[in-house]
This record gives structure tokens, C-alpha cells and sequence, in this order.
């Protein structure tokens, strides 16, 4: 049993072993490995990606989500006494919550896994399936150079997780101030984008300033890219914003292709989780 709470808990040769797990699901395998458990999800009304595929993924696998609203975890009772209580019902705990420190103490207390859905600190499901999809169109991602547009926040900083489990160069493209620890950073996108083979970006936060204009990627800046470049920006994005729409009409976009891995990868993360 394990949990997956940060990308850096994990080795390399475990993410290849969720990619397999995701290779033999799309051969057929693993039907109704989840026949009789139930997994207890909590998600905000908010969330559409992360919730459709990991609970369409349960029921594929012939488990029972069961759902619940984040909030229900933000009460007085202590979340040792919420996890010996759940450890008795339910098989796996899904959680999409704002604090990653919550997380880490469902799975100090928990008999069952516990998987990050999302924090404020980072997203390793979403950059996993991102990284499966790279593993199916790139002759070596590893070997790749990566180029994150966007401020120091959860998306970034999953990137950067998995840099360092995967050992890939990364870079940052964003104002002064908004740079990531440890990472070369980059204040104009004509400058960052040069020598780079995938490049990611994340949705801007309200108080991004004006200077993030200099940062956006377009379809001129991806032309500077290496040759047979990527773009692959994290949903929500908004054109004309973090990336233009000539970029995102352009062959360089994948987002919508690479995406549709979300499905497996979250049913191969799961069962990952259950049996290793």
C-alpha cells in the first residue's frame, strides 16, 4: 500500500511502473480490480477533469466512489479519529484540498492510500498523465528540455517534483519576484523559449502583473522553440492571457490529446496505490 501525496515520495522507476499499469488498462487489463471497494472522493463542486476521470475510472474498475465536498474534512473532529473511522468502510481516500498538509496527516493516520488530487503546493496526478502522454509522442522525455510559464504556484512547483524524480531540465519563465527556488527563471518568453522541447504554462492569478504580458507563449514564440516543440498548457487556460490564441490554434497544441490520458493514468495511479 501506498500513498501519493508528493511526486518526490516517489522514484523514477515508480512512475514507469503507473505508465505500465496505464499501458495494460488501455490493453484490457485489470477489469473489476476494483470490484467490491469503494473509494471515498472529496472534491469541490468546482472541479471537472480530475473528479469525471477518477470517478468514471473507479467505476470502469468496477468500485463505487463515493463522494464528498472537501469541507467535510474542515471540523473540529481530529483526522486521526475521521481516518479509523473511513479505514473501517472504505478502500482509498481521493482528496482535493487547498492545504497539502492535511494530506500528509490523512496518510501519518490512515490504513488505506491516500492520493493528492490537487493542493495548493503541487498536482502529481495531472503532471503524471502529462508525462505519460510526453512518454507516447516523445522518443526520450526524459531527455527533453521543459519551460514553465507561470507564476511560483501548485502547477510549477508539481513540474519542478517531477524534474527532480525524473531528472529532466526545467525552467521558468515569469516576472522578477515570482521565480521558483532552484530554478533557472527567465523574465521574457523570447528569451526563456530558446533550446526548450515542451513547454507548460498555468493559469495567471488575479494579481499577476503587467510585466506577465512579456512571459505570455504565442505561436511566434513557439516558432523559436526547438524543432517539433510542444505546448502544453494546464487547464483552465484563458487565450490571449498566459497563451495566445494563435498558439493554442496551432499544431503546436496538445492539451485537449494529452489530456484524454487523464482516465488511465488516475485508474493506474489508483491501482498503483492499492497493490504496490
Amino acid at each position: 500500500m501506498k500513498h501519493m501525496i508528493r511526486l518526490t515520495d516517489h522514484t523514477a522507476t515508480d512512475i514507469m511502473d503507473i505508465f505500465h499499469i496505464a499501458d495494460e488498462i488501455r490493453q484490457g487489463k485489470h477489469a473489476d480490480i476494483l470490484k467490491g471497494k469503494s473509494i471515498v472522493m472529496f472534491f469541490p463542486e468546482t472541479s471537472l477533469r480530475t473528479r469525471v476521470t477518477f470517478e468514471k475510472g473507479i467505476s470502469q474498475l468496477g468500485g463505487r466512489p463515493i463522494l464528498f465536498p472537501p469541507e467535510a474534512l474542515d471540523k473540529k473532529e481530529a483526522l486521526q479519529d475521521v481516518c479509523g473511522y473511513l479505514s473501517l468502510w472504505a478502500d482509498a481516500l481521493i482528496v482535493r484540498h487547498r492545504d497539502i498538509g492535511l494530506l500528509e496527516k490523512l496518510a501519518q493516520h490512515s490504513d488505506i492510500p491516500v492520493i493528492n488530487a490537487m493542493t495548493d503546493s503541487n498536482h502529481p496526478c495531472e503532471v503524471i498523465a502529462d508525462m505519460y502522454a510526453l512518454s507516447k509522442r516523445r522518443k526520450n522525455f526524459r531527455k527533453d528540455s521543459y519551460l514553465f510559464c507561470g507564476e511560483n504556484g501548485n502547477i510549477g512547483l508539481a513540474w519542478k517534483e517531477a524534474s527532480l524524480v525524473m531528472g529532466f531540465d526545467l525552467s521558468q519563465c515569469c516576472p522578477k519576484g515570482w521565480e521558483m527556488e532552484h530554478i533557472t527563471a527567465f523574465d521574457n518568453i523570447t528569451e526563456a523559449v530558446r533550446g526548450k522541447d515542451i513547454i507548460c504554462t498555468d493559469s495567471l492569478p488575479p494579481d499577476a502583473p503587467a510585466a506577465f504580458k512579456n512571459c505570455q507563449v504565442t505561436r511566434a514564440a513557439m516558432e523559436m522553440a526547438n524543432e517539433g516543440a510542444l505546448l502544453n498548457p494546464c487547464p483552465p487556460f484563458f487565450r490571449g492571457k498566459e497563451v495566445s490564441a494563435d498558439a493554442l490554434d496551432s499544431e503546436y497544441f496538445v492539451g485537449y490529446e494529452f489530456k484524454k490520458h487523464l482516465l488511465e493514468v488516475q485508474q493506474a495511479i489508483l491501482i498503483y496505490c492499492l497493490t504496490r
